[in-house]
């Protein structure tokens, strides 16, 4: 935060935060110093967005760090599309585990996820005791990404609240058989998600698909997943739209109590 504003380069998750929880995603520009086409505010390392410098994407760490009022070091993933979920306490210690969820029930550990399509999901305890990050592309979804998060938290799933966070919408998310396959196979009610656009092609939605999700895990209450990365190349980097492309961060933590 500066001068207790959002600075211009966040977007505040749009939810009924927890008392202490702060949620928020980055935006390409408004900070940052990465160079085309991975301009600018690249947040990306060498495992999500090859190409880019990795001395640029340092110094563009250190000014989210500094722009966002970070109380610690965030806890960076280097994401496998899986459904590991790792707990961690304290700050983060430069060490990328390989996992695409992370939980903490500790104050002042930001955990943070890498996206520019995928969906980026945060999870709290109504009561701002605990909070989780997770990153959910198609197979993790459909592998249980966030299940596996829901499982890994000390909160029980009727007292977690959850935004969902810029991603790929369903005005412009096209997919083959594969993908819908992977999901039918899970549940045939989720045909819904599904708009026919050419043969063996659908438009999905990746956000209906992910609240029957959560709401089957015991999660009820759960916000956003209502803005397109897709849709919105000045505020965010696609990987489906750009191919070549850097990663926006979306971070989580709570503060101690009072």
């Amino acid at each position: 935060m500066i001068d207790g504003r959002m600075h211009a380069a966040l977007m505040p998750a749009d939810w009924p935060a927890p008392p202490g929880v702060h949620a928020f995603t980055t935006l390409r520009h408004g900070a940052g110093a990465s160079q085309a086409p991975f301009d600018t505010f690249n947040l990306g390392n060498r495992y999500a967005a090859e190409g880019d410098d990795p001395a640029v994407v340092a110094r563009n760490r250190a000014e989210l760090v500094r722009i966002a009022g970070l109380p610690a070091e965030p806890h960076w993933l280097r994401q496998v599309h899986g459904i590991d979920v790792v707990r961690v306490d304290g700050p983060g210690q430069g060490t990328e585990p390989a996992a695409d969820a992370s939980v903490t029930s500790t104050p002042g550990t930001v955990l943070a996820i890498l996206t520019a399509d995928c969906l980026p999901v945060v999870f709290a305890a109504d009561d701002g005791s605990e909070v989780a990050a997770a990153h959910a592309g198609w197979p993790g979804l459909s592998a249980g990404m966030l299940e596996a998060t829901v499982a890994a938290m000390r909160t029980p799933a009727e007292r977690l609240v959850a935004w969902i966070g810029p991603a790929a919408g369903p005005a412009r998310y096209e997919i083959g058989a594969e993908v819908r396959d992977r999901f039918l196979a899970w549940d045939a009610c989720l045909d819904g998600a599904f708009v026919p656009t050419r043969p063996g092609h659908w438009r999905v939605d990746l956000f209906a698909i992910a609240r029957t999700r959560l709401a089957r895990a015991g999660v009820a209450r759960v916000h956003g997943g209502d803005v397109c990365t897709l849709s919105d190349p000045q505020r965010f980097f696609s990987h489906r739209r750009d191919a070549r492309t850097g990663r926006m961060a979306t971070l989580a933590w709570f503060d101690p109590p009072r």
